[in-house]
């Protein structure tokens, strides 16, 4: 016997809330951890929570070492990579700014789709909506204000994890589009190779960091820019929730959503992830964010509508595709 079914639209809000709020989790367990183990822990918890549901579904692991093999690569630029650039951001920016760092995400699929996929053409509606980008980017870094702008250092860093999903998602098109990876197999996959890539990582920074605790999952002093502002209770908390809940249920939801109604309206929660970011940063942790990165934000989200805006008529026969797989 089933329970009720849960509808998209309710998973569709949840993902937004979810990944909106991984920002202001990883600006928390920042207060008592160090970034390398706020990776570690996010991925194995997210792999273990999606392990689980795989075997609670029955679903199998991908077999072909071929496919493996590129799961591991999409699994650094996925995961390893951009998780370690936002949680080391966060150090030097706010967490609603690294929330709009991701929202560039789709800017830079564009343009690594151009370079790695032969395919891929550039057209008026991509060049407008890459330089808009570029545009917004700026707007919101500020080169010009010198003691006003946000740390160079911090949103550089979230920008390049955002390009980050750009390369994988973009690798990910290229080689395994055509693979059989039905269900939760390919997002299992793809932690499992994430936790297997960090924890060596998180094991070299525990032996050679004098500051590391007496052991891995030992908390630390308080990172540089980052103040001594919760319990520990709290900062180890909000990253078992950033595991399992904002990555490992997360990536169910995902699937549920664009299983349901497509990809077209599925990739629509790209636009609320950072609006729900600064939200949460501003309401919450009580950051702020200047008028520049307030205007710049909204170029980059327009530019992410132009380039995600797809004809009317595809959007019906979207729509119309997932009404049948629906009944």
């Amino acid at each position: 016997m089933t329970g009720p079914r849960v509808p998209w639209q309710l998973k569709f809000l949840a993902l937004a809330v979810i990944w909106g709020s991984s920002f202001l989790l990883m600006k928390v367990g920042l207060d008592d951890l160090h970034p390398l183990q706020i990776v570690a822990f996010r991925i194995v918890l997210a792999a273990a929570t999606l392990l689980l549901l795989l075997r609670m579904t029955q679903s199998a692991l991908p077999r072909e070492a071929r496919v493996w093999g590129h799961l591991f690569v999409c699994s650094l630029f996925l995961t390893v990579i951009p998780f370690t650039g936002f949680v080391t951001g966060e150090l030097f920016v706010s967490s609603a700014l690294a929330g709009i760092g991701n929202a560039t995400t789709p800017i830079a699929t564009v343009l690594f789709a151009l370079v790695l996929l032969p395919s891929e053409r550039l057209t008026s509606r991509k060049l407008t909506a890459v330089l808009l980008g570029f545009v917004g980017v700026l707007v919101i870094a500020e080169p010009w204000n010198i003691s006003g702008r946000p740390d160079p250092l911090g949103f550089l860093l979230v920008v390049l994890a955002a390009a980050s999903y750009g390369v994988g998602w973009t690798y990910n098109r290229r080689t395994l589009a055509h693979a059989d990876l039905g269900g939760l197999a390919q997002p299992a996959a793809l932690l499992l190779c994430g936790a297997v890539a960090i924890v060596p990582v998180l094991l070299g920074w525990w032996l050679i960091d004098p500051s590391a605790g007496s052991a891995p999952w030992s908390p630390v002093p308080a990172q540089v820019g980052v103040s001594d502002a919760y319990p520990l209770w709290l900062s180890v908390g909000a990253i078992v929730v950033l595991g399992v809940i904002g990555t490992g249920v997360a990536y169910m939801f995902q699937y549920d959503v664009v299983r349901a109604a497509g990809t077209v309206v599925g990739s629509t929660v790209t636009y609320a992830i950072p609006v729900v970011s600064v939200l949460l940063g501003v309401l919450v942790l009580g950051e702020r964010l200047g008028p520049a990165q307030l205007v710049g934000f909204a170029i980059v989200l327009a530019a992410a509508v132009i380039i995600n805006r797809v004809p009317t008529r595809q959007v019906a026969t979207a729509g119309a595709a997932a009404e049948q797989s629906s009944r």
